[in-house]
């Protein structure tokens, strides 16, 4: 973990080609890292108690995208029977609201009052992003935990893009979780010390982006969902280094990226026919939604994460803290580590959610930062 790391990621060769996709070797280790979690991931997190205990969270509050269903409905749901002030960031309001009064019930029998409240935020429209973040700041309230858990996977489909026109992987998982860690950055100085918390994949393994062509439209690769999706998941690891690296350590905001493991859903049926045969023959081997939320749920709470960051902010680490489905700590893929790639992500996200490029430096000084999304329903 040093500088010289670092530096070597970065370097460039001026005559060597542009790289256009991952090579062969790069390609069998993601799948290789795949397998191997899919086949031995309840091995590796056979020491954490399920659900995992929390510390004391009872002065924290926390923002969960995407919390009326699996993992986000499980972090949101433990998060707030252990005392956290939890805001539910989602698209359909009825559902979180008839969740929460489910949970009440749950509680009531305990003796636990539930403090958690609905805020409604699509993240396929960069305009709902841009107003969530301004409403919540607007309470000049500390924010404790955001945990950018929202992500879709659309198997099997055509590629789709969002009335904003990016690629709908690369908005929901990466574009719009950006948008909002940076625009809730003044709440999130507030409740300092204060952490990021995004809902990564083993599969962004398999990824490989290009900054020229963040929409896959280029046709330089044919397009799937799991190109779409793998790719969406390296950019956010990307994204989130560089952001690490910009937020000073008297910000007091740490940054990471966790894996919750091979959940048991439905995403089988765009991989290889061997590991659909393993989804639906072996389903010991998965995860359930609440043994997934267990490596976010400790990122955004055990008290030591903090000093774990400030230690790789100080070794230059190239690459942001990343945990594991075993809440142990772990390394992202080879092409996370290309520093200069991460970069050209940064300023192109940037771009893309109409942000300028000293938006983190800006706001650490106190600074207001404006972007055009969400700036025309206001004026109506």
């Amino acid at each position: 973990m040093s500088s010289k790391t670092a530096s070597s990621s970065s370097s460039v060769d001026p005559l060597k080609k542009k790289k256009e996709c991952l090579g062969w070797i790069e390609w069998f280790r993601g799948w290789f890292h795949l397998i191997y979690d899919f086949l031995f991931q309840r091995i590796m997190a056979r020491h954490l108690d399920n659900p995992i205990p929390l510390p004391p969270i009872n002065d924290l509050t926390c923002i969960v995208t995407g919390s009326t269903s699996g993992i986000g409905l499980e972090i949101a749901r433990q998060l707030a029977q252990s005392g956290a002030h939890v805001v539910m960031a989602v698209r359909n309001a009825k559902v979180a609201t008839e969740l929460i009064q489910k949970w009440q019930i749950e509680s009531a029998g305990l003796g636990i009052a539930l403090n958690v409240e609905v805020m409604v935020v699509d993240l396929l429209s960069l305009d709902s992003v841009a107003r969530f973040a301004e409403a919540w700041n607007a309470r000049a309230a500390p924010l404790h935990v955001l945990i950018n858990n929202a992500g879709i996977f659309s198997i099997g489909e055509p590629q789709k893009f969002s009335k904003d026109g990016y690629e709908e992987h690369m908005q929901v998982n990466h574009l719009a979780s950006a948008m909002l860690s940076i625009l809730l950055l003044p709440s999130l100085i507030r409740g300092s010390p204060s952490r990021i918390v995004n809902l990564n994949s083993m599969m962004h393994h398999l990824g490989f982006v290009d900054p020229e062509d963040m929409n896959a439209t280029s046709g330089k690769r044919k397009f799937s969902s799991l190109l779409g999706y793998s790719n969406s998941k390296l950019a956010q690891v990307m994204f989130s280094s560089v952001l690490f690296k910009r937020l000073n350590a008297e910000a007091g905001i740490s940054v990471l990226c966790v894996s919750p493991g091979i959940v048991q859903t439905n995403v089988a049926r765009d991989l290889p026919k061997f590991v659909q045969t393993g989804y639906h023959l072996i389903p010991y081997f998965l995860f359930n939604a609440q043994e997934g939320s267990r490596s976010a749920l400790f990122a955004a709470t055990d008290p030591q994460i903090t000093e774990y960051c400030e230690l790789l902010k100080s070794d230059e680490w190239p690459v942001c803290p990343y945990i594991s489905l075993d809440c142990q700590p772990t390394n992202p893929s080879e092409e996370a580590h290309n520093l200069q790639k991460s970069y050209e992500v940064w300023e192109k996200t940037l771009e893309m959610i109409d942000l300028p490029l000293d938006s983190v430096e800006r706001l650490l000084g106190g600074e207001e930062v404006k972007c055009r999304y969400g700036q025309e329903q206001e004026q109506q």
